[in-house]
């Protein structure tokens, strides 16, 4: 029987075993009929997020006199402990004085541009939303103005942004959002739909050319799970789910959506379909669109949505296949109907030490094709091994400062390996029992097989938890003269090798013809792969301090690197997307047909351009310079 009381219905339900029984079969039989429920709402959270950098308000790292850095807060397994080599460790990288004495005092908030008002919008909008639903205050505007690439928090703290939304407006329910477009469209705002705000492609900076008064529409509000179906495993969730309240409350009735970015904590269901998003755990669970089976999206020709939801479907050109990777240009998305895993019955980390890391790119490539993948396997080259390293806390006792000598012993004398070559593997295993026991052993006779040594499940779960907490490093970098981002690709396995080397001589080519200080940070990590080939995640920085123009400057830097990605064969974007930053590369990537195609889509959906991101080179001519790039 259907139960839409509000009240969970768990697995192994009556109706299954009442079922099971008058079959007189051992196995249950399939329950028939409606078999969703409503699961009750959560209570409100009480965490803060930071206005001016990544995070949570209550976690920075901070350099303490001594030179010491303490993660502050409680919430990760390096918070709040001193990691004396930290600093000195990113000094000798970028060969550059960087301590807590050489500090670059953030300014914030900057100057805010003032508000562009309309009574009468206001007024129209106040009919249906709460008084605590609207907001034109700077702050709150100004954070929905920016996402969260290195220039863009580097103007929040040090210079300003010259156009941020006129109001920020906050529904809770799908018929606001469909009032709010109408409303929008009558007195002829804008609309830039806002999520968990952590792009890193400049997708919420508003053209300096929009003359109309912006609307951020912020969907955190709209954060239930309005559904569970746990006999055909799916959910319907809200868009503005953050990816930490979804697993969160999934789990509560033994269920993940298993879709784990690094910036799960922040990000939005919502979000993750506009940017078509991948994570950590891809290899078992898929990517944002083998995962989402339908959705609510309102745009200005009306709502695109569907009675009910199959397994797979040959219906025509769907219209929700226009909203992955839309970058806010289309509409809102207010809702989605997800699949659904159940928890895996076994969990387990694991860590593989490689001589170097073309080595580890050749055991991702036999593991691949082994078919025992687990849910994660990322390979770290020697500059993140090393800042894993740097990440420790001190070591302590005479036991354990022996047994870390020991093992140092084992892996560069025992086995040979060159400490300043080898790369690591962090692994997460996830399923049944036997599906893990099959991946481990096969991983680790592959792993043998390329001449890997276990580096043991401890430092496989620290690697992969570090993810959370060294996202907020580059904040810690801008405070101490150093600006750095991250950026992304896909290549054949066949190029990718070529393709790491090539945009490393590139960066360091560029670096030393600008004339920057130092030494250029440049690092790289085999994240996700495929049957034809593997995700390279790369870092990028430098010491900015006495250069004219640090923005400008890394824009510059990383625009070569894209260059250098593009002519080894990789791809423009794996997931961050193309919001602004890489728009100007589009003309590379697609022909004029397919430009002039998604262009003539933007113009029938929104002819009036009332979503205004302007994300994609979908409103017009793609090209832009350098100096727009890194506006």
């Amino acid at each position: 029987m259907a139960d839409h009381s509000g009240t969970p219905r768990p697995q192994g339900s009556e109706t299954r075993n009442e079922a099971s029984e008058r079959s007189g079969s051992k196995y249950p039989e399939v329950p028939t009929g409606d078999t969703r429920f409503t699961p009750p709402a959560p209570a409100p959270s009480n965490e803060v997020e930071s206005l001016e950098g990544w995070g949570f308000e209550d976690t920075r790292f901070v350099v303490k006199p001594d030179g010491s850095t303490v993660l502050t807060g409680t919430r990760y397994n390096i918070s709040n402990v001193a990691l004396p080599d930290l600093m000195p460790w990113f000094a000798g990288k970028l060969a550059s004085p960087l301590g807590y004495d050489n500090r670059n005092e953030p300014h914030y908030p900057p100057e805010i541009p003032a508000a562009r008002k309309n009574d009468k919008l206001v007024a129209a909008l106040r009919e249906f939303l709460a008084e605590d639903q609207l907001t034109d205050d700077p702050k709150q505007r100004l954070r929905r103005g920016h996402g969260h690439t290195g220039g863009e928090i580097w103007a929040i703290r040090y210079r300003k942004v010259d156009r941020v939304p006129d109001l920020v407006v906050f529904p809770r329910s799908h018929d606001e959002v469909v009032r709010l477009v109408e409303v929008a469209t009558k007195h002829g705002a804008a609309i830039i739909p806002f999520g968990g705000g952590t792009n890193v492609t400049e997708a919420l900076r508003i053209p300096l050319s929009e003359e109309r008064l912006v609307i951020a529409v912020d969907m955190r509000q709209m954060n239930r799970i309005l559904w569970i179906d746990t006999v055909n495993r799916m959910a319907c969730i809200e868009a503005g789910a953050t990816g930490r309240h979804l697993m969160s409350e999934l789990a509560k009735y033994g269920f993940t959506m298993g879709h784990e970015p690094d910036s799960l904590e922040f990000s939005t269901l919502g979000g993750w379909i506009a940017t078509n998003a991948s994570g950590m755990k891809k290899n078992r669970y898929g990517n944002i669109e083998d995962l989402v089976l339908d959705m609510q999206v309102i745009t200005p020709q009306g709502i695109v949505e569907r009675p009910q939801q199959a397994p797979r479907e040959s219906v025509g050109v769907n219209p929700r296949q226009y909203m992955f990777g839309s970058e806010g240009n289309f509409g809102i998305i207010t809702t989605a109907v997800v699949k659904l895993f159940p928890l895996p019955e076994v969990q387990r980390y694991g860590s593989v030490i490689f001589p170097d890391l073309k080595t580890g790119l050749s055991f991702l490539y036999a593991l691949q094709k082994s078919g025992a993948v687990p849910a994660s396997v990322r390979v770290m080259d020697n500059t993140q091994f090393h800042f894993g390293q740097a990440l420790k806390p001190a070591k302590h006792g005479l036991a354990a400062k022996l047994k870390s000598e020991i093992e140092k012993a084992v892996v560069t004398k025992l086995k040979g390996f060159d400490p300043y070559k080898l790369a690591v593997a962090t692994i997460v295993f996830e399923g049944s029992k036997e599906e893990v026991e099959f991946q481990e052993k096969t991983l680790y006779r592959i792993a043998g097989e390329h001449g890997g040594m276990k580096g043991g499940g401890a430092n496989g779960e620290r690697g992969y938890q570090l993810t959370f907490g060294i996202a907020y490093i580059r904040d810690l970098t801008f405070e101490h003269w150093a600006i750095a981002e991250s950026f992304e690709t896909s290549v054949p396995w066949s190029r990718a090798m070529d393709l790491y080397e090539r945009v490393q001589r590139r960066v360091e080519k560029e670096h030393a013809a600008m004339g920057l200080p130092g030494k250029v940070f440049f690092t790289g990590r085999l994240t996700q792969v495929y049957q034809t080939g593997v995700v390279i995640y790369f870092y990028l920085g430098f010491y900015a301090k006495g250069v004219a123009d640090p923005v400008a400057a890394y824009a510059a830097l990383e625009h070569a690197a894209r260059e250098e990605i593009l002519a080894a064969g990789g791809s423009l974007s794996h997931h961050h997307g193309i919001g602004k930053i890489r728009r100007g590369f589009m003309n590379d990537v697609y022909s004029e047909g397919a430009l002039a195609l998604n262009r003539k889509v933007k113009a029938a959906i929104d002819p009036d351009n009332l979503f205004a991101a302007s994300n994609s080179g979908v409103n017009g001519p793609v090209a832009l310079t350098r100096d727009e790039e890194a506006h």
